[in-house]
């Protein structure tokens, strides 16, 4: 996701050629959410500009397609992973890891399954796993299944952090929508690798999604004290301000860990005046 339109002219120069604006995103951010290889695997030459347009230590979190996960259940894909993994070799190192989002349907008893799949893969890849079923967040010994599972073969456990968005009523049309789509299922904040990625939901109203990120901004910097490299990525249902939030975000955890890395300088949105 690297041209919202709601960033267009804002964030992003407008007009914009397609192969441009993840180059003008990676200004603003130093990683992305892969989303769009959710409904259909890309062509290998439009993954290789995706790599033109970054620099090697960016950071893509890359989702499997649907067709594995959710149509097949991660069941008879061997076809669909080749072609996947073949179309997203041109992003090297970039590739930061394979997100595998399994729907809610997909509970404790699917886990037999989960472990098959993550058995087979290759390891050139490092891999996360979303899980939306509440029994992995609110019955220990189901959550101790996933987390022995992932930890046999180095996958980290990615939370979807909705906690702060559904404390009340929406209040907007793009909250009333989130309202019905987004998972509402405990907190996990527990990183099982040394690369432990984390999404979170606030709200459209910026105050009350900064006020909600505070435990992560001191779960972060200790992950990072630890010695471990987190990706955090900040949402907001309608999304108008994520880049700006994000940097806000980087922003407070680094006044608390003062020797990681700022972020990029962002790409001028337009030609620079003398006024």
């Amino acid at each position: 996701m690297w041209s919202h339109r709601a960033w267009q002219g804002r964030f992003l120069a407008h007009p914009l050629p397609a192969e441009e604006r993840l180059r003008h995103y990676a200004g603003w951010c130093d990683a992305v959410e892969g989303n769009t290889t959710f409904y259909a695997t890309p062509a290998r030459e439009s993954v290789a500009s995706w790599a033109e347009q970054t620099d090697p230590d960016f950071r893509f979190v890359v989702k499997l397609p649907k067709l594995i996960t959710h149509e097949r259940r991660l069941g008879d894909v061997g076809d669909a992973l080749r072609g996947f993994l073949e179309a997203i070799e041109p992003l090297g190192p970039r590739a930061h890891a394979l997100w595998i989002q399994l729907p809610g349907s997909f509970g404790p008893t699917d886990v037999p399954v989960l472990a098959r799949f993550l058995r087979r893969l290759p390891d050139s890849h490092r891999y996360a796993v979303e899980v939306r079923h509440p029994a992995f967040f609110d019955d220990p010994r189901s959550a101790r299944l996933l987390e022995e599972t992932l930890t046999t073969v180095a996958a980290e456990w990615v939370p979807f952090d909705t906690t702060t968005f559904f404390q009340s009523p929406p209040t907007s049309d793009a909250e009333r929508d989130a309202w019905v789509k987004k998972p509402r299922v405990s907190l996990r904040s527990v990183a099982l690798t040394d690369r432990p990625i984390v999404r979170y939901l606030g709200r459209d109203d910026s105050a009350r999604t900064v006020e909600g990120w505070q435990r992560w901004v001191e779960i972060v910097a200790g992950w990072l004290r630890e010695g471990r490299s987190p990706t955090f990525f900040v949402h907001t249902p309608d999304n108008a301000d994520a880049p700006l939030l994000a940097r806000r975000f980087h922003d407070e955890v680094r006044t608390r860990v003062p020797g990681l890395s700022p972020l990029p300088t962002p790409i001028p949105v337009g030609p620079a005046t003398l006024f």
